[in-house]
């Protein structure tokens, strides 16, 4: 998979100062997306596993909401 950005580091800070940090480094922004673009990766792949054993193309909220559990 491509490693560019997927996710912005400008949302990793409205994130993590929804949770109530008053201030958030670019290093704690890097980590933040990091962690959740691996985390989404595996959830995605076991999205389309199910999918594709569904016998379909396409994946739906239902497949992801299953990789998650």
């Amino acid at each position: 998979m491509d490693n560019g950005k997927i996710l912005p580091l400008a949302a990793m800070e409205k994130l993590l100062k929804r949770c109530g940090a008053p201030r958030v480094s670019e290093d704690a922004k890097e980590a933040m997306k990091d962690v959740l673009e691996n985390y989404g990766e595996q959830i995605g792949q076991k999205a389309v596993r199910i999918a594709q054993h569904s016998g379909r193309k396409t994946v739906k909220a239902s497949d992801i909401k299953l990789a998650v559990k």
